[in-house]
């Protein structure tokens, strides 16, 4: 199973699907997939911040180390 496969629970979204029989816990149910979804974006997006901060900070040494 992958990271992304993980990360999203299918029989927990069913579960929360399959109890959401009024518009009120269908729209809670929406507003859970978008927060989770932005959560998961902004981590993806922090763990690309920091390994192109890492790869910076090699290319940097890597410089120095060749004059």
């Amino acid at each position: 199973m992958g990271d992304d496969e993980a990360e999203f629970d299918i029989e927990r979204y069913r579960a929360l699907l399959a109890q959401a029989d009024d518009e009120q816990s269908r729209l809670a149910l929406i507003e859970l997939l978008i927060e989770e979804n932005a959560r998961d974006r902004m981590a993806a997006d922090e763990a690309r911040r920091q390994a192109l901060s890492q790869a910076e900070i090699i290319r940097r040494l890597l410089g120095n180390h060749s004059t």
